[in-house]
């Protein structure tokens, strides 16, 4: 079930989404995608440099590839639902400004398309509601938040509960 990557170009006139035609047949179109990922850099308003252009990877995937980055990146030889490549590290000092010919690539998010399935089933959603309340995790994860306490894994659910519910998904985790 691997795919090629989808990556969101965003401007003055949105994000653009970059693919492949394989990628067509998934249940969220990439300008839903777009909007979504645009929609959500401005409500946050995160701490990163201004610049004409923020870029994401977003990789829709399955349990073999997942498990494989999990192991290589986190040590852990097992599947998981999403991963985010941060390309800006939280602790590197940033350029206030950066050249408005430039674009700022703010990472990798890969989620399991197979997990997404098995997680929809047991919240008893759907899978575009997983797939982007998934995304949402990992794009959080690529603008500096982090869970590593029930605190901060909580303030990172209300989070994403806010973003979903800010383009019209409405779940109850």
């Amino acid at each position: 079930m691997s795919k090629s990557p989808k990556t969101f170009s965003q401007s003055r006139r949105g994000f653009r989404p970059y693919y492949s035609d394989k990628d067509k047949f998934y249940p969220i179109s990439s300008e839903n995608w777009a909007y979504w990922f645009q929609k959500w850099l401005e409500i946050l308003q995160p701490n990163i440099p201004p610049a004409e252009n923020y870029e994401l990877t977003l990789r829709l995937t399955g349990d073999g590839e997942i498990q494989i980055l999990n192991h290589q990146y986190r040590d852990q030889n097992q599947p998981t639902d999403v991963l985010a490549f941060a390309a800006m590290e939280v602790n590197i000092p940033r350029p206030k400004v950066l050249d408005s010919d430039l674009q700022l690539y703010l990472g990798d998010i890969v989620i399991s398309v197979e997990t997404a399935i098995r997680q929809a089933r047991q919240l008893e959603h759907s899978l575009t509601t997983e797939l982007v309340w998934l995304a949402a995790h990992g794009f959080l994860h690529l603008l500096g938040w982090d869970h590593l306490d029930e605190q901060s894994w909580q303030q990172m659910v209300k989070q994403q509960l806010f973003l979903l519910n800010a383009v019209g998904i409405n779940i109850e985790k």
